[in-house]
C-alpha cells in the first residue's frame, strides 16, 4: 500500500515522500487514513533546526530521515480480529506522524466522540501536555498566575487557568498576534513584552507581591532566569518548555534566597491519579460545554503536500501563525 509522508530528510530540510507499507494487520491493530494533523510549532521546528546539546532528551531523539508529528484524526479503515471497542469508519485520534495512511495498534488510539469536529480531536495531545502543566502547579484558588509564551502550549495553558479558580493571569508574549488570541477578558493582563522587561509591570500591578506561580513555556534557555524573578518568595515556576540547549540556561539568581520552586513536567507523565486517557476525556468535555475553545487557534489549514513551505515559512516567523493544520482529504 502507497503512502505520503512528511519527512524531515536532514537539519532544515523537509520531503513530501511516496512509500509503501504492508497493510495486512495483527490481531489487534487497525488500518487507518489521515483526515487532520496539526503542526507542533514549538517541538516539530526544533526538531527541523537541529541544534541540541549532546546527551539530552533531544539529542537521543531526533535522527534524520526524522519523522514529524504527533497530533493526528484519521478514519479508521479496517479493524484486527481482537480489535475491540472501535469500527471501521471510526475516527480516532493517535499519537502519529504526519503520515496518509497507517496503521497502529488499537490501544494507541482514542475514540472520538460524536459531538466533537476532528479539528478539535487533533488537540488532544497539547490538551494533556498543558494539563500536566497546570496539574503539577497543584494551584490555590485566588492565587496569581503567570504564563510566559503565548503559542500553541501557552494559549491552551492559560484556558485551564481561567477555568482553575486563580484570581489573575499575566499573559507575556512580545507578539500582538498571540496576545489577541488570548483576548481582553476580566482578570487578565496582557503583556506584549519579552519576560525580562515583565517585572517592573507586574510588581507595579500586583502591589509588589509578585506572582504565586509562572510558567516558562518557550523552550529558550534565557527565559527561566527571567521567570524566577517573577515570582514572590516561596514561589513556583512550572518548566513545560524543554530547553535543546541546557547548558545556556540558569536557574537565575534568587532562587534560592527566595526559596523559590522550579518544578518540570514531562507529557509523558500521569500525575496524581489522572491518566492520559482520563485528561483526553477531560478536555473533550470542556470542548463540548463551551468552556475551552480551540477554533479560534487554527489559522491555517494546508494540504500535506505543501509541507516543505509551510515549514519554510514557519521557520521564517512562528509568530505569523498559531494553529497550522495538515488537511489530509486534499490529497484525495
Amino acid at each position: 500500500m502507497e503512502t505520503l509522508r512528511i519527512v524531515f530528510t536532514e537539519k532544515q530540510k523537509v520531503e513530501v515522500r511516496k512509500e509503501t507499507f504492508d497493510p495486512a494487520l495483527g490481531q489487534t491493530e487497525i488500518l487507518c487514513a489521515a483526515l487532520c494533523s496539526l503542526i507542533s510549532t514549538g517541538t516539530e521546528l526544533q526538531c527541523l533546526r537541529g541544534v541540541f546539546d549532546p546527551e539530552t532528551n533531544w539529542s537521543d531523539w531526533v535522527k534524520y530521515p526524522f519523522y514529524p508529528g504527533y497530533c493526528m484524526v484519521a478514519e479508521v479503515l479496517e479493524i484486527g480480529p481482537e480489535v475491540k471497542g472501535i469500527q471501521k469508519g471510526d475516527r480516532v485520534f493517535v499519537e502519529n506522524s504526519h503520515t496518509q495512511y497507517f496503521k497502529t495498534d488499537a490501544k494507541h488510539a482514542y475514540l472520538l466522540p460524536q459531538n466533537i469536529s476532528a479539528e478539535q480531536g487533533v488537540w488532544i495531545n497539547l490538551s494533556k501536555t498543558t494539563q500536566l502543566g497546570v496539574r503539577r502547579a497543584e494551584l490555590q484558588l485566588g492565587e496569581t498566575v503567570g504564563v510566559i509564551g503565548l503559542g500553541l502550549l501557552g494559549q491552551l495553558v492559560t484556558q485551564y487557568l481561567y477555568l482553575s479558580g486563580v484570581k489573575e493571569i499575566f499573559a507575556i508574549d512580545p507578539a500582538e498576534s498571540r496576545l489577541q488570541l488570548v483576548g481582553q477578558r476580566p482578570g487578565i493582563h496582557l503583556l506584549p513584552m519579552d519576560a525580562g522587561k515583565a517585572h517592573e509591570e507586574i510588581k507595579r500591578k500586583t502591589d509588589g507581591r509578585m506572582l504565586d506561580v509562572i510558567f516558562d513555556i518557550t523552550g529558550h534557555p534565557a527565559v527561566l532566569a527571567q521567570a524566577t524573578r517573577l515570582v514572590r518568595p516561596l514561589g513556583r515556576v512550572i518548566l513545560l518548555g524543554d530547553t535543546a540547549t541546557p547548558s545556556e540556561q540558569g536557574m537565575g539568581r534568587n532562587v534560592v534566597s527566595n526559596s523559590v520552586s522550579i518544578l518540570g513536567i514531562h507529557a509523558q507523565m500521569n500525575y496524581n491519579g489522572w491518566n492520559h486517557p482520563q485528561m483526553a476525556a477531560l478536555f473533550l468535555s470542556y470542548i463540548a460545554q463551551g468552556r475551552m475553545d480551540v477554533s479560534s487557534l487554527i489559522t491555517h489549514h494546508y494540504s500535506p503536500s505543501e509541507a516543505p513551505q509551510v515549514y519554510d515559512s514557519l521557520v521564517q516567523n512562528r509568530s505569523s501563525a498559531m494553529g497550522v493544520l495538515f488537511d489530509w482529504t486534499k490529497l484525495k
